[in-house]
């Protein structure tokens, strides 16, 4: 239950104070070192860089502070080794009781997706010889070690490793997979999917190009959206027009569902059985039957668009994994294809069939699937809030390789 965000004016004592006890629990540093006080300033942090926080819930209802990390672009004064073009992690800290829940590996993920967010072409950060569990983590994730940029300053010697993001199939692949049930270009070039409401993905706009005239080409989605009865819907991410994020926030916008894109080699990951206690068997067809939708939509709560959910299913090329136990499907998973991609969709375990690794076993199908089907590269989109089903994938293999956020104009 830990949220991610930018610190706020009220969270910067907290953070600095936090940051020190980190450090001094580790033992890195004594209380009365110079480090120590540098630590403590997050104001100058806040101020200077992006101070990433995260925040738990407390007993009494409220937030404390539970780990932080700070973003520095090049030139930035706590960017101390990044080169042009790239954006450098500092002051990773967690505080020592909530250690060993994934509040690292959540900060990290938040720092790369700022990274991805600002176009940087890589991310470098140093660390001491001593942080070997710091180290771990940074190898999980991708990093590798830069040895010939190692550096330090009188007895410290500070490792540098990079992450740079891999291949990401960009937003018109993604729609590719996932292509709305019916698609209206605007003069500017946007393609403002309908698809009666279900799913944000296929009742949004993908922006296009650099309009001379934002306001009027956002005009001309909403008007798009007005008729279709949908509230305004605006995918931003890479490559969209620069400055569109602050145009859409002040316009009465608010930001939904920031999600992550994960990407991977295809092919097969480790054994494909379920755990211990289910019993059942998957197979694989070319269309969704009526099970296999109705157990779908009915954990994501949407049996009211069945008609429309085929409708957007089946508008690409793709093949329907189907997990079933005493006759019932209990799970499932789509994949999609795409020039050399295939995108994993769909996955949903019914409640009573949970906790058996099912959810794993149909996403290793769904490698070996897409690797058959001749795709080389298998993304898929996760809520960045969803810590547990990032976990799953990462330990599959799939690393961030891009991002965006649905922005929403709720009184549209």
């Amino acid at each position: 239950m830990v949220a991610i965000r930018v610190a706020r004016p009220d969270d910067v004592v907290a953070v600095g104070a936090l940051t020190a006890e980190a450090y001094l629990a580790d033992g890195l540093i004594a209380d009365e070192d110079d480090y120590a006080a540098e630590l403590r300033d997050a104001q100058r942090r806040a101020d200077e860089a992006v101070l990433l926080v995260a925040m738990a819930p407390t007993p009494d209802g409220r937030e404390a502070v539970v780990g932080t990390i700070t973003v520095a672009p090049y030139g930035s004064s706590y960017a101390e080794i990044a080169e042009p073009g790239e954006v450098e992690l500092r002051m990773l800290a967690v505080a020592p009781e909530a250690r060993h829940h994934g509040v690292a590996v959540q900060l990290m993920r938040a720092a790369q997706r700022e990274a991805l967010a600002r176009d940087a072409r890589r991310l470098v950060l140093s660390t001491l010889d001593a942080m070997a569990a710091a180290q771990r983590l940074y190898d999980r994730l991708g990093f590798v070690r830069e040895p010939e940029r190692d550096w330090g300053h009188e007895v410290v010697h500070l490792r540098v490793y990079t992450w740079a993001p891999p291949e990401a199939p960009g937003a018109l692949v993604e729609a590719a997979t996932w292509p709305a049930a019916r698609t209206v270009v605007t003069a500017d070039g946007w393609r403002a999917g309908l698809s009666g409401g279900f799913t944000r993905r296929a009742n949004s706009a993908l922006p296009s190009g650099r309009p001379a005239d934002l306001g009027g080409a956002l005009a001309r989605v909403e008007a798009v959206y007005a008729a279709a009865g949908l509230p305004p819907t605006v995918r931003v991410g890479s490559g969209a027009p620069a400055g569109l994020g602050e145009h859409l926030s002040a316009h009465r916008y608010a930001e939904r569902a920031r999600t992550d894109v994960l990407v991977r080699a295809a092919g097969e990951v480790g054994p494909a059985a379920p755990g211990p206690g289910w019993s059942g068997h998957t197979h694989v067809a070319d269309e969704p039957d009526d099970a296999w939708l109705r157990a779908f939509l009915g954990v994501k709560n949407g049996v009211d668009h069945a008609d429309v959910a085929r409708a957007v299913l089946t508008g690409a090329p793709a093949q329907y994994l189907t997990a079933t136990s005493g006759g019932e499907t209990v799970g499932t998973l789509r994949v999609a294809f795409a020039e050399q991609w295939a995108a994993l969709s769909c996955l949903a375990v019914s409640p009573d069939a949970r906790r058996h690794g099912l959810g794993r076993t149909l996403t290793r199908h769904g490698l070996a699937l897409a690797a058959r089907h001749g795709a080389s590269r298998v993304f898929l989109q996760v809520e960045a809030a969803n810590a547990a089903a990032a976990a799953l994938y990462a330990q599959l293999g799939f690393v961030v390789a891009d991002g965006y956020a649905y922005l929403v104009r709720e009184d549209g």
